[in-house]
């Protein structure tokens, strides 16, 4: 676990905002961390599913931004933890691994905003404050890709499987190492 107590130190004062920030990318975890302290955040951090209900009992964030995919477990796991927690936390979950599937479970479970990584902080506050969807989101008239379409056929296996590559390339027909393959070709950095 890269921390499990929020920061206090860095001039945030006590009525600041409390953040945590469920990530397994160390450096990502950081520079991220760091970023919103500078914003005036108290900013706890975890890297593990398991460690989450160990976190919670002891504080209660305002805001959660949570990765899709961690080592080992999905971050839908951790998003339905974290609203069943707190309903009114306002959760973000970022990926690189982006697909409607997922997007569209991440909201079910309670998050309020799905992103695509990169994603910066202030992309990050914008989601926080976006209660409401934008019915002027513009349409694209571009027709989808085969190649679009086999990615999120594979995204909603991969969250159906809860993220098992090796039932997702069984439930796929196709063999693990060339599903392994599609994903480290595909993924967004």
């Amino acid at each position: 676990m890269m921390d499990d107590s929020p920061t206090l130190d860095g001039g945030v004062d006590d009525d600041a905002p409390l953040l945590l920030i469920v990530e397994d990318d160390p450096s990502f975890g950081r520079a991220l961390k760091r970023s919103f302290e500078r914003r005036g955040y108290h900013v706890m951090t975890c890297d593990r599913a398991e460690a989450l209900p160990g976190l919670l009992a002891d504080a209660t964030p305002d805001f959660a931004v949570v990765d899709l995919k961690l080592a080992g477990a999905s971050g839908l796991e951790c998003v339905k933890t974290l609203h069943a927690h707190d309903p009114e936390m306002k959760i973000v979950v970022l990926t690189g691994f982006a697909s409607i599937a997922t997007a569209v479970e991440a909201i079910k479970l309670g998050a309020c905003h799905y992103l695509a990584k990169p994603s910066n902080t202030d992309d990050i506050e914008a989601a926080f404050d976006r209660a409401e969807g934008d019915s002027g989101v513009s349409l694209s008239s571009r027709a989808t890709s085969i190649k679009t379409l086999e990615w999120e056929r594979i995204h909603e296996t991969l969250a159906d499987t809860d993220f098992n590559v090796s039932e997702a390339a069984r439930r796929l027909g196709m063999h693990r190492r060339t599903l392994a393959r599609k994903l480290a070709k595909q993924r967004v950095s």
